[in-house]
């Protein structure tokens, strides 16, 4: 396996930074009340961890190593400001859904943890191979326990305006638990007890 495909895939198997890692845990539990939201968290993640990796590991050689931390931060943030924006002109209702959890992507310890512990380190392909595997294996993630939580909670699956399972559904009756906060903690945990036996299983 060469260095690129498997820092791609360590971030969606080995390390999957909410199934593995437990890191991003707030915009996790937040707004995977419905696929959509956690699809456009998913792709604003994407965007602001791979462009903030590449550039990391461009300019790490020229960065004072007392002043790091700081200089990851701007560059982290400038990209959270393009989505920010972007979103607010094109995607004016996602962008009101996500609110305070597009902003706080700037402080979110994934992409934070992934610019200091790889791309500050690492080559430049290898940091956006990292960014990348990191982004998609936090999109599955996210779009697992929502479709969960939606599913369950509203008895459907809704993108875009259309419904997965047509006007009624799956037929059941909303538990409408599971698109409060507490459906977050109880989804993340028995996905987690499931993924954490059928690994010991493996083993």
């Amino acid at each position: 396996m060469s260095s690129l495909t498997r820092d791609f895939t360590n971030g969606i198997v080995g390390e999957n930074p909410v199934f593995r890692l437990l890191l991003g845990m707030c915009p996790v539990l937040a707004v995977t009340t419905a696929v959509e939201n956690a699809f456009w968290m998913g792709l604003a993640v994407l965007f602001v961890l791979t462009c903030s990796n590449l550039i990391v590991s461009s300019v790490k050689s020229v960065i004072p190593d007392k002043i790091r931390i700081p200089c990851f931060i701007v560059v982290i943030a400038t990209f959270v400001t393009i989505v920010e924006l972007a979103m607010n002109a094109f995607l004016p209702e996602m962008y009101e859904i996500l609110g305070i959890f597009i902003p706080l992507i700037v402080v979110n310890c994934i992409i934070l943890a992934r610019a200091e512990a790889f791309a500050s380190k690492n080559s430049i392909l290898n940091s956006v191979a990292d960014g990348v595997g990191m982004s998609v294996g936090f999109t599955l993630a996210t779009v697992v326990i929502s479709a969960v939580r939606e599913l369950l909670g509203t008895g459907n699956l809704t993108f875009a305006g259309a419904s997965l399972f047509g006007p009624g559904g799956i037929g059941i009756d909303p538990v409408m638990v599971m698109i409060a906060p507490p459906g977050a903690f109880i989804t993340m945990g028995i996905l987690l007890g499931l993924l954490n036996l059928a690994s010991r299983r493996r083993s």
